[in-house]
């Protein structure tokens, strides 16, 4: 006993040497601000320190930087005090702290920091749940990116941005996002970190779209990628993706494969401890999947430990789950009263988040183990649906308004910088006339020389206007001989057709009663043959000649012929940045027959009292939207109409897309995306 305490005692001696010791260095290091840095830094991110000494060095560290000269040096170190913040999920200092990294830049026209202080505010706004203002922030992020073609960063920047737009329910732009990241990653080594969350989102994205197939082939595209020896293991990325496999299985019904993954993802290394929320999730998922395959071991402890943990960490959103899948559990136990009292429980700490999906899916159960009351909270579901569908169509509409207003407060920017130039151009001319008056006889050799130079810029444009010229003469002789082709069918086929025609007239004068019948059968076809041949005639020369003088006019003339005909009021507009002769008449013609489909569409089903035809100029895209206040339709139901094949194919055609998006009471809205070029003069026979 005695020889222990001798033992502690020389223990507690050590340990308060040492202490001395590192106080001293650290008093001696704080007599250089320059050397404490590193140091103050350093243990504020040491996890065995308390948060209270880690707030502290941070402090020291901010108050060293903050006196410094604002260079590049001194805004990476606000960068690293910012992250100090971040990971003690010190919120309010993070932001503060970004907002002046991105002051310091703005005033060094540092468009690297600028554009990073941009992604750390959308990252605040997003765990805050201001999507809004987190989408207005990564979108500034990735205009900066484009101009400085920083091409990782900007992937990155879309990868952010398309995940908050899943969050809100924007799946179509949240996917064309993805794709633009993956189209600049494709090319680059050592981003498999990156690949992984593409894939991962992507197969999230279709898990939500139903397209089971498809999600399962990006999921396991993310597993590939975390072959990568370099992408930490305390990321725990392979329990994530089994976790994500294993619900797209549990959509589909396949428990016994949901059940596989989900106790892989289970069984990966240090799990509870680096990701108790993944850890949770798995345990959830497992039972459930469990009790819908009518498996009861574990039941219901397992529910019971993966509420127990999310009630611990605070997760009131993973919470609601666990009670859902306890009040399942029990109603099928044929335990009615803790059924109910479960989803009520659910209901109750649902209505105290801001996820809509959990009350709907709280009031869906307690719907089904309440019967008594289950009018009454079917009603309650159906005026929150309809609110939900509303805030995520609003707010896609606002996701598209801030990139709108973005681009037109650059654009005023843009304008105010050309009339500040033009005022010192006018200054600078008025400054030096009497300058180029002196000079102007000892330039009179360099004159000659402009003057020769200015009479060759001339030949040359008489050489291309008569290129130009005799490019149009080639386009007139191609239109006579398309003219030509088509008076050939017109004449000749039908000539032919006729004369068939004729002979079986000549039959008639056999009395059997049976072919007399199939004579008039034969003869009532060939006309119809006759009318189809000379409709495809008169198509070839409308769309490829009547087309050819000037798209909007002939656009124009179809919304009269629309406005003469039906009662609907039709509201049109077209973008004046757009240059339609540098878009390529396939392009037009496709997108005419799209518009024609699309108000066919409306007068047919919609009932609507508006229509709105729209034609805007995007970031190299022209994108046409057309939108009815009538009936809407389920695009689930609906996408294998005629139609909308016809339009999808003729967007494609295009190199484009076409979404759609509608609901029941909801009207509809038709959005295509075509790419152009509106810099470069490619096209030489433009409508």
């Amino acid at each position: 006993m005695k020889k222990n305490c001798q033992i502690i005692l020389s223990l507690f001696l050590f340990l308060f040497f040492i202490g001395c010791t590192k106080k001293n260095n650290l008093d001696k290091n704080t007599n250089s601000p320059e050397d404490s840095l590193p140091v103050y830094l350093s243990l504020a991110n040491d996890i065995n320190l308390s948060y209270d000494f880690k707030q502290k060095y941070t402090q020291k560290a901010f108050s060293i930087i903050i006196k410094k000269k604002n260079d590049s040096l001194n805004r990476a170190n606000l960068f690293k005090i910012a992250n100090r913040y971040y990971n003690m999920n010190d919120l309010k200092s993070y932001k503060v702290t970004t907002e002046l990294v991105l002051a310091r830049a703005v005033l060094a026209q540092d468009s690297v920091y600028m554009a990073k202080a941009y992604t750390y505010l959308g990252d605040y706004y997003s765990s805050k749940v201001i999507s809004d203002s987190a989408y207005r922030n990564y979108f500034k992020a990735q205009k900066i990116y484009l101009q400085i073609n920083d091409q990782f960063n900007l992937a990155k920047t879309l990868i952010s941005k398309a995940s908050l737009q899943y969050n809100e329910a924007d799946f179509f732009e949240s996917e064309i996002s993805v794709f633009k990241a993956l189209e600049i990653l494709k090319n680059k080594k050592d981003v498999n970190e990156q690949l992984y969350e593409c894939y991962n989102l992507l197969g999230i994205l279709y898990n939500e779209r139903e397209e089971y197939d498809k999600a399962l082939d990006y999921q396991n595209r993310a597993l590939n990628t975390l072959n990568d020896k370099s992408i930490p293991l305390d990321f725990q990325l392979k329990a994530t993706s089994f976790n994500n496999i294993g619900f797209i299985y549990l959509r589909m019904k396949n428990y016994k494969q949901a059940i596989f993954y989900f106790q892989k993802g289970l069984e990966e290394k240090n799990l509870f401890q680096e990701k108790t929320i993944l850890y949770a999730m798995l345990l959830d998922n497992l039972a459930y999947s469990k009790l819908k395959s009518n498996r009861m071991d574990g039941l219901p402890d397992q529910f019971y430990k993966s509420l127990k943990i999310r009630d611990s960490l605070g997760l009131k959103v993973e919470m609601v789950s666990n009670q859902i899948h306890l009040s399942e559990y029990y109603a099928y136990k044929k335990d009615t009263f803790r059924a109910i009292q479960l989803s009520k429980k659910a209901l109750f700490l649902s209505r105290s988040s801001d996820k809509l999906n959990n009350t709907l899916d709280a009031l869906k159960q307690i719907a089904v183990v309440d019967p008594k009351n289950a009018s009454k909270y079917s009603r309650e579901y159906i005026r929150l649906n309809d609110k939900m569908l509303k805030a995520e169509r609003n707010m896609g509409e606002k996701f598209s308004r801030i990139e709108y207003e973005t681009n037109e407060i650059k654009d005023q920017n843009s304008s105010l910088q050309e009339k500040n130039k033009t005022l010192i151009y006018v200054f600078s001319i008025c400054t030096l006339i009497g300058l180029f008056f002196y000079v102007y006889k000892t330039q009179q050799a360099k004159n000659r020389e402009l003057l020769f130079k200015q009479q060759q810029q001339i030949a040359n444009e008489d050489i291309y206007n008569l290129m130009i010229s005799q490019q149009n003469e080639i386009e007139l002789t191609r239109i006579k001989e398309k003219k030509k082709v088509a008076q050939e069918l017109h004449d000749g086929v039908l000539g032919r057709m006729f004369g068939v025609r004729i002979s079986l007239d000549s039959l008639d004068k056999i009395d059997e009663a049976e072919a007399a019948e199939k004579r008039r059968k034969y003869l009532a076809e060939l006309k119809h043959i006759e009318e189809d041949i000379r409709e495809i005639s008169h198509d070839l020369n409308r769309e490829k000649s009547e087309l050819i003088n000037n798209f909007v006019v002939i656009l124009n003339k179809l919304f009269d012929n629309q406005k003469n005909t039906y009662p609907s009021k039709l509201e049109t507009s077209f973008d004046s940045h757009i240059k339609w002769e540098l878009v390529n008449n396939i392009v037009k013609i496709n997108l005419y027959r799209i518009i024609q489909e699309a108000l066919q569409n409306c007068n047919k089903y919609a009932k609507a009292d508006t229509i709105k035809v729209e034609f805007k100029s995007e970031i190299d895209h022209l994108v046409l939207s057309i939108f009815d206040d009538g009936v809407g339709f389920n695009v689930r139901r609906t996408k294998n109409g005629i139609g909308l094949h016809n339009i999808e194919y003729r967007a494609a055609e295009c190199k484009g897309t076409a979404a759609i998006k509608s609901a029941k009471g909801e009207g509809t809205l038709l959005v295509v995306k075509v790419p152009i070029d509106q810099k470069i003069n490619l096209q030489k026979n433009d409508i």
